[in-house]
């Protein structure tokens, strides 16, 4: 979920070549009903949306049981500690601070995908990144 179109392109060309699927919206209440419907293994979560904050889609995402264990990172120009603790109590399970280093970026998007829910090791080309 990202509002700005650049950062969606990278984000898409980037885990595309990895051979990662995505699922897109720049919207927070389409974003929940896309994870409800999809279920995917992970959730790449702006904080500054359009129609509703990053932090009300992550509580709302842990809230609902159907979508309570899909990992969310937070992704945010926000850099200061009081928002990755923020970020964290609303349910967010990791945080990557804008600019972005795409090195670090795949690291913690393959570290995230390395187990699915039940502790099976997963690859790449097995993934649905949302």
């Amino acid at each position: 979920m990202e509002d700005n179109e650049l950062n969606m392109k990278l984000w898409n060309d980037v885990l595309e070549a990895q051979g990662y699927s995505l699922l897109k919206t720049a919207l927070g209440i389409e974003a929940l009903g896309v994870a409800r419907e999809h279920r995917p293994d992970l959730i790449l979560l702006d904080i500054r949306l359009p129609d509703i904050s990053g932090f009300d889609v992550a509580h709302r995402l842990k809230s609902d049981e159907v979508t309570r264990s899909i990992p969310i990172i937070a992704l945010t120009a926000f850099a200061q500690t009081e928002h990755q603790r923020e970020a964290l109590a609303s349910g967010c399970d990791g945080y990557i601070s804008k600019p972005v280093n795409v090195l670090n970026f795949l690291k913690t998007v393959e570290t995230w995908l390395a187990v699915d829910n039940t502790g099976t090791l997963l690859s790449p080309e097995n993934h649905t990144q949302e």
